[in-house]
């Protein structure tokens, strides 16, 4: 016979296994998000021969050039005397062969050198070969303003961005590569001073450790963004150092982000009285490539070379907890994780940025959206315009709950960015909701009125006996007002109506599986214990799961959607339909296996997206991506209109107190009675003329 406690243990237990077979049925398991390359990646592998059992050599055309100069025969050795007499040829033609020639052979026989672990002799090479690199790129005639047809001009690219990267991880290895120092590098008959400083956005961190792109391999994102121009792109850690940056306080710990070495020499060098070398000033700047894509040289722009998505991949994959342990933890301890709750930043806040802010759905957390995050950033026009953040919340608690902590947390995000309400792009804000998170985003939107009280008690809150904390969040979570600094509202596969997944199976486990806060179920406990007689549906206040709110009976869900909407909110829905050919489509009908189509529908979307996709992956679609672009884009533009239509105003008449839009014709418009706050949207984000971009 089996005792209570080992019959709770046992339920536990097994409900447990269950609950693991369906993450790893739903491939939400662990995995690996980057991973090592054997060796970094190198375009210049295959013209130079890198790999090769020979070892690295110069290409044909910089043989010839060499036979033409009589100094072929360094072509395979002896490269320093050889790059001596080619120095000399230079100061007296300094052409673009010539200069291309050098930085050629110089990387040769600085890759030769790194190899044997030659390291003075390799940082010498390097560095020689990227100065003239550049002054091919940019001080000859023959560089950047050149015809773009001559293949030499891509790889003397490559050549600058590798024999960059080659000296920085070398001074790397020496412990050298630090901010805000200067490092003398000496060549045959030049010597070059190298400053290093972070500029831009992250200008005032002090990184503590970072890495070259092109050691790693993306795994776990379907897709890599990148761009090419001049320029090493770093992974850059912060480890256990916050940066100083704004919105540092929402940044998650061990911040990883995207840089891009950039080097430029100084057009006049001078010359050392004592040794007659030319002494070049050189600078390594260090460009955040989402902040500055393109940056300007002698008057000529040039895009940096970029990679957004490694150093994404590398922060996930460095993470100490991984994806499903977060998405378990709030599931079924949803009070372990309050801690963790709240909005994050991946990236400093920006206050002429309107925030995208995504909210994951049931069993899931904020790493569910970094494949339509990183698709979404790589788009100029999107990451010119928009931040991204993500809103963490425990997902085994009931969603109207979740719904109150988003408003408190949005309203003291705003108090501590934005205390003057000065910041017109945190007015146009876009929610973006999977699964129950299109919920929690919708409640920011609509207007309670006495409705939601009404569905547990039919006396006046006035009347409710208990203290003043658990009086109050009971209030917080029944009455409150839309946010007038939400514009638009996206939901994909959200169960309007309810999900038949949380049936009398579902609902029993979570149950026993579930355990809620004290704040939760101890609050509900002593108001309900206080007041004998007062509330008529205590079932409803004393719901105990998410799988609970979730049900199709739950008389909550009809309420949202009957509530007043706040009029200048846009709703757009995503809604994710398997293929009806397979057994799931048979089985499944026009669902995603969990939610069917009917409830994730709303007729007062402005648009509807139905693309072919269970409710695991109905966010990550590619056409959900593209649907997501196409809404942002949409926004800018009302938002360009709106700034337009104002200028041919005489003036702009302040707004009165909005009417709430009824959800259905035939109700009567409501008011927000003079003592409730009023919207106080302004009619654009632009103060002055928006970007044609």
């Amino acid at each position: 016979m089996i005792e209570p406690d080992q019959g709770r243990l046992f339920v536990r237990t097994n409900g447990c296994l269950l609950l693991l077979l369906l993450i790893l049925v739903s491939g939400c398991g662990t995995q690996r998000w980057a991973s090592v390359r054997k060796t970094p990646s190198n375009p210049l592998a295959g013209p130079l021969q890198l790999m090769s059992k020979d070892g690295p050599a110069v290409t044909k055309r910089t043989l010839q050039t060499l036979r033409q100069l009589n100094l072929d025969k360094y072509a395979h050795g002896n490269y320093e005397e050889g790059l001596t007499k080619l120095s000399k040829v230079i100061e007296k033609e300094p052409t673009g062969e010539n200069l291309y020639t050098y930085a050629e052979l110089s990387y040769v026989a600085g890759a030769r050198a790194d190899a044997v672990g030659r390291d003075a002799t390799a940082l010498e090479m390097y560095a020689g070969s990227v100065s003239h690199a550049y002054y091919y790129l940019f001080e000859c005639r023959d560089g950047v303003r050149a015809d773009g047809y001559d293949p030499r001009f891509r790889q003397a690219c490559d050549i600058y961005n590798k024999s960059l990267e080659g000296s920085l991880r070398l001074v790397k290895a020496q412990g050298r590569f630090r901010q805000g120092e200067t490092y003398r590098i000496q060549t045959p008959n030049q010597e070059f001073h190298v400053s290093l400083d972070t500029v831009g956005r992250w200008k005032d961190t002090k990184f503590q450790d970072f890495k070259f792109t092109s050691d790693y391999e993306v795994e776990g994102l379907k897709n890599q963004h990148r761009q090419y121009g001049l320029g090493v792109p770093l992974i850059a850690e912060c480890k256990d150092q916050p940066p100083e940056a704004p919105g540092s306080d929402y940044f998650p710990p061990n911040l990883t982000f995207a840089l891009t070495a950039f080097l430029q020499v100084e057009q006049d060098p001078t010359i050392d009285p004592k040794t007659k070398k030319s002494i070049h000033y050189c600078k390594i700047l260090l460009y955040d490539p989402l902040e500055e894509p393109e940056i300007a040289i002698n008057g000529q722009t040039i895009p940096l070379e970029a990679d957004i998505s490694t150093p994404l991949a590398y922060l996930l994959d460095q993470g100490k907890v991984s994806q499903t342990y977060l998405a378990t933890l709030g599931m079924l301890t949803p009070g372990a994780q309050q801690d963790r709750r709240g909005v994050y930043m991946l990236e400093p806040y920006d206050p002429k940025k309107i925030p995208v802010v995504m909210l994951h759905g049931l069993w899931s957390s904020p790493m569910t959206w970094l494949e339509m995050f990183n698709d979404l950033r790589a788009q100029p026009e999107i990451r010119d315009n928009y931040q991204f953040w993500f809103y963490m919340y425990p997902t085994g608690q009931p969603f109207w709950i979740s719904a109150s902590q988003f408003r408190s947390d949005l309203d003291g995000l705003r108090q501590q960015l934005d205390p003057h309400h000065t910041a017109l792009a945190l007015d146009q804000m876009v929610l973006v909701g999977h699964s129950m998170g299109g919920l929690v985003s919708r409640m920011q939107t609509i207007e309670s009125q006495s409705e939601f009280w009404h569905l547990v008690s039919d006396r006046s809150p006035g009347e409710l006996h208990g203290s003043e904390e658990d009086t109050q969040a009971l209030k917080n979570v029944l009455f409150f007002h839309p946010s007038t600094s939400v514009r638009r509202v996206i939901t994909m596969g959200t169960p309007h109506r309810g999900s038949d997944f949380a049936n009398s199976t579902t609902r029993w486990l979570g149950k026993n599986l579930i355990e809620l806060p004290t704040f939760v179920t101890g609050s509900s406990n002593r108001l309900v214990a206080a007041n004998p007689g007062f509330f008529k549906n205590k079932d409803l206040l004393e719901i105990s799961t998410s799988v609970d709110s979730l049900a199709p009976d739950s008389p909550v869900l009809p309420a949202i959607l009957e509530a007043p909407k706040a009029p200048w909110v846009k709703y757009h829905t995503v809604i994710g339909v398997v293929d009806q050919e397979t057994w799931l489509g048979y089985f499944s009908g026009r669902s995603d296996g969990i939610v069917k189509y009917e409830s994730a529908h709303l007729d007062e979307a402005v648009s509807e997206k139905i693309v072919t996709a269970d409710h695991n992956t109905v966010h990550r679609n590619p056409e959900s991506v593209l649907e997501v672009r196409r809404i942002l884009r949409e926004h800018i533009q009302q938002l360009r209109q709106e700034y337009y239509s104002s200028l041919q105003q005489p003036a702009i008449a302040p707004m009165q107190t909005p009417e709430i839009m009824p959800a259905s014709h035939l109700a009567p418009v409501e008011t927000l009675p003079p003592s409730q706050p009023v919207n106080t949207l302004r009619p654009s984000i632009y103060s002055t003329p928006p970007s044609p971009n």
